[in-house]
């Protein structure tokens, strides 16, 4: 009787790992449909953010962000609490300064995404007005959904 227990035991485990197995898929295919909208939700938050960042549009660029905002850059963390609070930025000054006139999205890589959050690793590129690259930086973007609202909500760089 122990050999057949045995048996009975490894066929119930594996019964039990094709039934996991067989569940999970049905998760992915319920969550497929919002995970594709989170996806869009969070590329267009991007696009919405670059938009207002090369329009030098301080409350446009602050409104496509959920708060608080987390950026890592420059080895120091800054947080803003609020969309008031992030329109006072000095980045307008200090980027065209250093020659900056806009910036394009290189690549933009979906590495984890739920139906309210979603990492998007990329590149993108700083440009001067002669539309000349100063610089190519790497960045992991978190993009939320705060009350229906999609927002980079915080962002890792490797750019000044």
């Amino acid at each position: 009787m122990g050999i057949l227990a045995a048996i009975f035991k490894s066929l119930t485990q594996l019964y039990l790992i094709a039934v996991v197995l067989g569940f999970g898929s049905l998760v992915i295919a319920q969550s497929s449909d919002e995970t594709d909208a989170a996806v869009a939700g969070a590329m267009q938050a991007m696009d919405d953010f670059m938009l207002g960042f090369n329009a030098r549009d301080p409350e446009a660029w602050a409104e496509s962000l959920n708060y608080p905002h987390v950026r890592f850059a420059s080895g120091t963390v800054t947080v803003w609490e609020s969309a008031e609070e992030f329109a006072k930025t000095q980045a307008f000054v200090s980027l065209p300064a250093s020659g900056w006139d806009h910036s394009h999205w290189l690549t933009r890589d979906v590495t984890l995404a739920a139906p309210g959050k979603v990492h998007i690793a990329t590149v993108f590129q700083r440009f001067n007005s002669d539309n000349e690259v100063i610089g190519t930086y790497q960045s992991l973007y978190i993009i939320t959904s705060v009350n229906g609202h999609w927002g980079t909500q915080a962002r890792s760089s490797l750019a000044p």
